[in-house]
């Protein structure tokens, strides 16, 4: 099996394109994103985002054959935070871009974190400083600022005592996901009994080396009967193999993909943004951090994916309909 050369223009490309049209002719219409950092050099965690960048983000992902996605927004400052809902609300107000059989649309919020653990490793490209224990109060004042199109929220359950914020979220109709956790098992179960049903990009966001047994990921197929998971599908990641291997544990209608792209997706290597940090982009197309000891996000689009995933793995194409488009819609409430 092959990782995708995100930073290699080939003949790839072309197959890449095909492949995404025959999934695209099964489905009639586009790709549904939970998890969209940015897109073509425009970085939707900037604090400056204009109508003219949000305009040319949508373009890019209608091209891309996505329909319909949630801009993601990562840890910073509460007040910092606030800002950035209150700018993507109002974007997301503008609507989408129309194509056959759909459009480029936003459909919500993806808040990730700052409710993350703080543990090195788990804490990701996440900046460290603004991670923290959950508080209601400020999780009340960020649905404010998002003006009712906060849909997703990822936290990690053990900074969530008593599963307060979570079930306060459910309450609102906000779907809330474990990512960026080391969370025990009895932790996630006392989540999931608050109403966590999901699980950010599986087998991310934590370290290289982890306990054999007790460590995070079997924590979650433990639980496979009581959450979803979303996974990232670049080759990269996760190897291709694994990716099968999961869908076949949890189920294909409990699995989405989700590209975690930044501003780097559908550009050459190079120095990149996601928020306040300058990420480094190389040869393979992969974002990675200075130190290059983790990613930061993904290079790669839901488009991109999708021909991976139809030429280098067993999963018939209802399959990746199902986890490109349907589940996501699904999990949404959506149509």
């Amino acid at each position: 099996m092959r990782v995708l050369d995100l930073g290699r223009a080939s003949d790839d490309a072309s197959d890449g394109a095909a492949d995404v049209g025959n999934i695209a002719r099964v489905m009639m219409q586009g790709f549904v994103d939970l998890q969209i950092n940015g897109v073509q050099g425009v970085d939707f965690n900037s604090a400056s985002l204009s109508r003219d960048d949000w305009n040319r983000a949508l373009q890019a992902l209608r091209e891309d054959g996505t329909e319909a996605f949630l801009p993601t927004v990562i840890t910073d400052s509460i007040p910092a935070l606030m800002r950035k809902l209150d700018g993507l609300a109002g974007l997301c107000e503008l609507g989408g871009v129309s194509f056959i059989g759909g459009g480029s649309r936003p459909v919500g919020i993806h808040l990730e974190g700052p409710y993350l653990s703080e543990k090195p490793g788990y804490i990701g490209a996440h900046p460290k400083a603004h991670a923290k224990d959950a508080s209601l109060e400020e999780m009340k004042r960020l649905c404010d600022a998002a003006r009712g199109w906060l849909k997703l929220v990822t936290l990690a359950p053990e900074r969530d005592a008593g599963g307060k914020t979570t079930r306060w979220l459910v309450d609102q109709g906000v779907l809330v996901a474990a990512g960026h956790t080391d969370a025990s098992l009895d932790e996630l179960k006392r989540g999931i009994d608050a109403g966590l049903s999901l699980f950010t990009h599986l087998g991310n966001a934590c370290p290289p080396s982890v306990p054999r047994h007790d460590n995070i990921v079997n924590r979650a197929i433990a639980l496979r009967d009581s959450l979803k998971i979303t996974l990232i599908a670049d080759g990269h990641h996760l190897p291709l193999w694994l990716i099968e291997s999961w869908v076949g544990i949890f189920g294909v209608d409990r699995v989405a993909i989700v590209s975690d792209a930044i501003s780097a997706a559908l550009l050459p290597p190079g120095l990149h943004r996601l928020g306040d940090q300058v990420v480094a982009v190389g040869e393979d197309g992969v974002p990675r951090s200075e130190d290059r000891t983790h990613f930061v996000g993904s290079g790669a689009t839901l488009g991109m994916m999708a021909g991976l995933l139809r030429r280098e793995t067993s999963l018939s194409e209802a399959s990746l309909v199902q986890m490109l488009r349907e589940n996501p819609m699904r999990w949404l409430g959506i149509a």
